[in-house]
């Protein structure tokens, strides 16, 4: 399962990077989030993540490959994603989205001394909220996996525009 989960990431990353010709998605922006999240059967903790945002000029879906990182309880979570959302309100307004996406979770045990690796089904939805050369968000997101979590978080975009 590992090597498929990693060849379904490299595949989408690989036509997001494709040549303008064959698609028309472009990087737009980069940014960071943070926020708190509760493992499932673990206390809650801070979740931190970093990511890149992809656009189509004529669309308000955007394309969002993104890593996150939480530890609580000698248990850790590094996940890399590849999300999608939608907004609903044109660039430049404060606009709701809604949103999926994939996550591949490697979850560290030191309790036990084990790791796991598993696919994870994402999905978000928050408020957007626009500046001159950036937005910011607030986020609520579920992910589905072995560990379980919902968290609650807060980031900015910068735009390279």
């Amino acid at each position: 399962m590992k090597k498929s989960t990693a060849l379904i990431l490299i595949v989408g990353l690989a036509a997001l990077a494709a040549p303008a010709g064959a698609q028309s998605y472009r990087l737009s922006g980069f940014g960071g989030k943070v926020g708190y999240t509760t493992p499932e059967n673990l206390d809650g903790t801070m979740l931190l993540g970093g990511h890149l945002e992809f656009e189509r000029s004529d669309s308000r879906v955007h394309v969002i490959p993104s890593l996150m990182y939480w530890s609580v309880n000698d248990v850790s979570d590094l996940n890399p994603n590849l999300d999608l959302y939608y907004h609903f309100e044109p660039e430049g307004a404060v606009s709701p989205y809604l949103g999926t996406g994939l996550g591949v979770h490697r979850v560290s045990n030191d309790r036990v001394t084990r790791s796991n690796t598993d696919l994870g089904a994402n999905i978000f939805g928050g408020l957007r909220f626009p500046a001159a050369m950036s937005h910011a968000f607030v986020e609520g997101r579920y992910t589905i996996s072995d560990v379980s979590q919902f968290g609650v978080l807060a980031g900015m975009t910068f735009h390279n525009h």
